[in-house]
């Protein structure tokens, strides 16, 4: 504990960005994870009304369809839909714009629109839940990505292995502080003072893009980098291209894919669960609120004790393969006993593992390649190829789920199988690349 704290101390003396960074993805977190359960609990809703809007529900039951029933699916083809129509937007948005004028507009966007929903929900607008749950993806999605690529503007490979499980573990302080003022205040201020809450974090973040600014300008001065200050160039597809032309980005997005499978598989049981027991929208919020607690206190740990011990010294492969491992044992006992106790232990599991291990371990290696992979590629695999496996795994559940329990946790034991691999894979090609750019 106490070697773990002196060498937290002497980081921060090392890299005064680092303030910076911590109270970016502190405040970034802590807004998103003030929605997160607003978000969980319009999914799980069984008011379709308060979902989906009036003239979608006509539509479907004309043809003899209970929206209702497609709940989860009709959302993730709708996110699946929007992130397809976006990422040409924000291809051209990070090719024709510097850094200093596409990443506030990135961030003011999400505030305006925070506000618009203020609005909705305090008006009770039908099929607010649809909305918002597409914007929730989108912002959290997006606003992550593009934090991780400025990161990677900001710090070395080698700062990055030392410095990110810090980085992670003050967004994950965040994401502790975000339920917990869900939980306190929606009683006592209702839904729709939640988005303000998350405007001002929001208005914070963007304090701390221009501070960081001027770190990221330094470090590309002194390494001969090429320069953010200048548009980025290129076609807004060259993202997608990209991923279909290097095999380092290849791997990089079959892990993320098999890992959102993994991911979505227990969501959808687990949004099942609160449909039959939690059908009041403010229990249900309350419920994904504490769900979310006890991932981060696991998530936190890892972060502050483990992570940089294992990126520093041993690289991303135990970052990696640990996750996968674990992902299997576990589903492999929920293929054997479904009890549901063992299904909130894989989900913590599988969550934090990727937010304390998995996730700094990969956003490490964008650290030794040109800006447009990871600004575009790295932001194509993290929102078109992210969402695309989640609509694709949400539909999969629903074919699975007729088998029973069983079927579903069998069909994740060879996902499971499948994220190791591409961990196998990520890391040979990890080491083709030079040491630092």
């Amino acid at each position: 504990m106490i070697a773990a704290l002196r060498r937290f101390c002497a980081a921060l003396s090392e890299s005064p960005a680092l303030w910076w960074s911590f109270l970016y993805f502190f405040c970034l977190l802590s807004g998103y994870y003030v929605l997160r359960p607003v978000r969980e609990a319009m999914a799980a809703s069984s008011d379709v009304a308060a979902v989906f809007p009036s003239a979608m529900i006509q539509f479907f039951a004309a043809r003899g369809i209970a929206l209702g029933e497609f709940t989860l699916q009709a959302l993730f083809t709708g996110a699946f839909l929007i992130m397809l129509v976006l990422q040409p937007v924000y291809g051209a948005l990070v090719s024709r714009w510097p850094r200093r004028v596409f990443l506030p507009v990135i961030y003011g966007f999400f505030i305006a629109t925070l506000l618009l929903f203020y609005v909705l929900f305090d008006s009770g607008m039908p099929g607010r839940g649809m909305a918002f749950f597409l914007w929730v993806t989108v912002f959290n999605l997006f606003a992550v990505a593009v934090f991780w690529s400025f990161m990677a503007d900001v710090y070395s490979n080698t700062e990055a292995r030392k410095f990110y499980g810090y980085i992670g573990a003050a967004g994950t302080v965040g994401a502790f502080l975000g339920p917990i003022l869900t939980r306190t205040l929606v009683d006592r201020v209702g839904i729709a003072n939640l988005m303000l809450i998350s405007a001002g974090f929001l208005v914070v973040c963007m304090v701390c893009i221009l501070r960081l600014r001027r770190w990221a300008v330094l470090r590309e001065r002194e390494r001969r980098l090429t320069s953010g200050e200048r548009p980025m160039g290129g076609t807004v597809w060259a993202g997608l291209r990209l991923v279909v032309q290097e095999p380092l980005l290849r791997w990089m997005a079959l892990l993320v894919v098999t890992g959102v499978g993994v991911g979505t598989l227990l969501y959808n049981e687990q949004a099942a669960i609160v449909r039959r027991f939690y059908p009041d929208p403010q229990a249900a919020t309350a419920y994904y609120a504490t769900i979310d607690l006890a991932i981060n206190a696991l998530t936190l740990l890892v972060q502050l004790f483990i992570t940089r011990l294992l990126l520093s010294r041993f690289g991303i492969a135990p970052a990696l393969l640990i996750p996968g491992f674990a992902i299997i044992l576990g589903y492999a006992v929920l293929a054997a006993s479904p009890l549901p106790m063992i299904v909130a232990i894989v989900q913590i599991i599988t969550r934090s593992s990727e937010f304390c291990l998995a996730k700094p371990a990969r956003e490490t290696i964008y650290t030794r390649v040109a800006r447009e992979w990871r600004y575009k590629a790295g932001a194509a695999i993290d929102t078109v190829i992210y969402r695309g496996a989640d609509l694709s795994f949400a539909w999969l559940h629903k074919l699975l789920s007729m088998a029973g329990t069983n079927a579903v946790f069998l069909g994740g034991l060879v996902i499971a199988s499948a994220f190791t691999l591409g961990a196998f894979g990520l890391i040979r090609e990890e080491k083709k690349l030079p040491a630092d750019r």
